[in-house]
């Protein structure tokens, strides 16, 4: 047999187990791989690369060693999944770095991570402030995990006291012009509804790119050049009052965090103001 084709051919054999091996060993993403499986990847690359090229004609004892690390791998997984122990010398421990506004420099240490190396961590989620910072932590994969001090937190509707019914993923049903049957029962639609939604768009099956249906049961549609049902505009007195409602929850919040007596006195007074106003504003329109 030539060697270019008996190279091929090992090369093709070895990328189809490199792939049978991957799937083996999981789909975790490399910013979360720990030291070991980091160091599996390289060697099992290195070992693809002996089978394919190297004219030895031991080239199948490459083989062997590929499957010598693959139950290393395995057996190690398997092992830190039953031992905390173990898991903690394999994969490692998270690391404090920021408590309470302050950095710990023996965390940086520890990790041999610059003060300049963190802070673009920070930077790059979007946190330019130590001291805002409640708690931050290296993780095992390398990643910093960041947590707020409570005042520079985002608004979400729990700060507010709203109570929020929740949300369900949307359901895909049509791909590329073709029902998917399963997500159309899950989603508990039949095509004659997706037939009756369609026609009230002016379009077939054959024309959605995307088709989905939400929460609501509504259903939302992708042509490739258009986005359909277009979102049904506001009106102006639906808007102020929208506006109303921000601004006057805005200040109940703001009257929440302040700790000084009289600053909350203040925002009290702003608040009873804001409603007289808006309350004689509603009773003339």
């Amino acid at each position: 047999m030539p060697e270019w084709i008996e190279i091929s051919l090992r090369t093709l054999s070895a990328v189809a187990v490199l792939f049978l091996i991957t799937k083996m060993l999981g789909k975790r993403q490399v910013s979360e791989l720990s030291l070991f499986e980091y160091m599996t990847g390289i060697t099992l690359g290195n070992l693809i690369g002996y089978i394919s090229l190297d004219t030895d004609i031991s080239w199948y004892l490459g083989f062997v060693a590929l499957f010598v690390w693959v139950a290393i791998s395995t057996g190690t997984e398997y092992l830190t999944l039953k031992s905390k122990k173990l898991r903690d010398v394999v994969d490692g421990k998270a690391t404090v770095l920021v408590e309470n506004g302050i950095l710990l420099k023996d965390g940086l240490k520890k990790e041999r991570l610059t003060v300049d190396e963190f802070l673009e961590q920070l930077r790059k989620k979007d946190v330019f402030r130590v001291a805002d910072i409640e708690f931050a932590v290296m993780e095992q994969s390398g990643d910093i995990s960041i947590l707020l001090k409570k005042e520079y937190q985002p608004l979400n509707a729990d700060m507010l006291g709203y109570r929020i019914s929740s949300e369900h993923v949307p359901k895909t049903i049509i791909i590329d012009g073709h029902i998917l049957p399963d997500m159309l029962e899950a989603s508990g639609k039949d095509e004659e509804w997706i037939h009756k939604e369609l026609r009230k768009l002016n379009l077939k099956v054959g024309d959605v790119s995307i088709g989905q249906v939400d929460s609501k049961g509504e259903i939302t549609v992708q042509t490739g050049s258009a986005s359909l049902p277009k979102p049904a505009s506001q009106k102006p007195k639906d808007q102020i009052a929208e506006l109303v409602k921000r601004l006057q929850d805005d200040l109940s919040l703001r009257m929440q965090l302040v700790l000084n007596d009289q600053e909350k006195l203040e925002y009290q007074q702003a608040l009873d103001h804001f409603k007289t106003a808006i309350h004689a504003y509603q009773t003339k329109t």
